[in-house]
């Protein structure tokens, strides 16, 4: 129930975190499983937010094990259709955990569900493929030696900024990778690099690169251009939903910037908290117009408009963190 609640907040909501999310191939979200999604890592779990939010069928998830630490994050993380992946430098005596991991993988695949994992292994806000880690190819062959036919579907995630709400966000589907592609009968070290590099391959294609000072090549491949006459038509709708929604975003965004802005996980927290919180603010402004004897009629159209000016405000404000 949490997770589909969430989904379900997080598609209405979703067009007033990004300005654009542009898909090279938007039939891949009507797939069915047994997938292994396999997706670089640039924004924390904004980037499982975005996935889950925008593909059809639920899709479960593979994260950082020292996340799990406390029992009540594990117990909401499981209810987020999360489970734990453990690195060695989180502890050798966690690994045992990827194991039961694997699993609950396979047994989902034998289910035709969709998991994803991040194959660097660890996130980084940055415009750039990291080195591939072994995990992607030992889920996927240990699906493959157990008869199940699962197809691996690259993608690449890039983001304009990873500090701003009203981001861009570039998803691109690569080539399906099936067992045919991966010498099954050869010794795991042989698969295991014959594998990362079919997906290192499809990656390159899909993974902007990005140097952090090459502004111009940031602005030609992840901006939207934005004419005159719309910033005129939408300005007074954008300053209006600026205001509206400063009492919400301010204090979460001090929040998260004492808490986690020297961190990469800035982005992804903030976004959860406005996606969790705006349904709230606007219960909130409804029952206060309500006590202060608006009608229905006249509250449901003022609620109506908080939505809208925030669309145009996402719109129109700037869209690089060096603007």
């Amino acid at each position: 129930m949490v997770y589909e609640g969430l989904k379900l907040v997080s598609r209405l909501a979703i067009n007033l975190l990004c300005r654009e999310i542009r898909i090279n191939n938007p039939a891949f979200l009507h797939l069915k499983g047994p997938i292994l999604i396999a997706a670089n890592h640039p924004n924390s779990f904004l980037d499982s937010i975005l996935i889950n939010t925008l593909f059809k069928e639920p899709v479960w998830a593979l994260a950082r094990g020292d996340a799990f630490k406390k029992k009540w994050h594990a117990q909401l993380l499981g209810s987020l259709r999360i489970f734990p992946i453990y690195r060695t430098s989180e502890g050798i005596e966690n690994l045992h955990v990827n194991y039961q991991t694997f699993d609950t993988c396979l047994s989902l695949f034998k289910q035709n569900q969709i998991v994803t994992i991040y194959s660097e292994a660890l996130c980084v806000n940055e415009w750039r493929l990291r080195n591939l880690k072994k995990g992607t190819a030992r889920l996927a062959i240990q699906a493959w030696e157990a008869g199940i036919p699962l197809t691996v579907l690259p993608v690449g995630l890039n983001y304009s900024s990873f500090r701003r709400i009203g981001k861009n966000v570039h998803i691109n589907f690569g080539e399906l990778i099936t067992a045919e592609r991966v010498p099954i009968t050869k010794n795991d070290g042989v698969r295991y690099q014959h594998f990362n590099t079919c997906l290192q391959e499809e990656f390159k294609k899909l993974v902007y690169e990005i140097a952090p000072e090459d502004r111009q090549k940031l602005t030609d491949l992840l901006g939207v251009p934005v004419s005159n006459l719309e910033k005129r038509l939408l300005f007074p709708f954008a300053l209006l939903g600026r205001m509206i929604h400063r009492p919400l975003h301010y204090p979460l965004q001090q929040f998260t910037l004492k808490k986690f802005g020297k961190t990469a996980f800035y982005d992804a927290v903030l976004s959860a908290l406005l996606l969790l919180s705006y349904p709230l603010y606007l219960l909130l402004i409804l029952i206060t117009l309500l006590l202060l004897g608006f009608s229905l009629l006249s509250t449901g159209l003022i609620i109506t408009v908080f939505p809208l000016s925030a669309w145009c405000h996402v719109r129109t404000k700037k869209q690089f963190d060096f603007q």
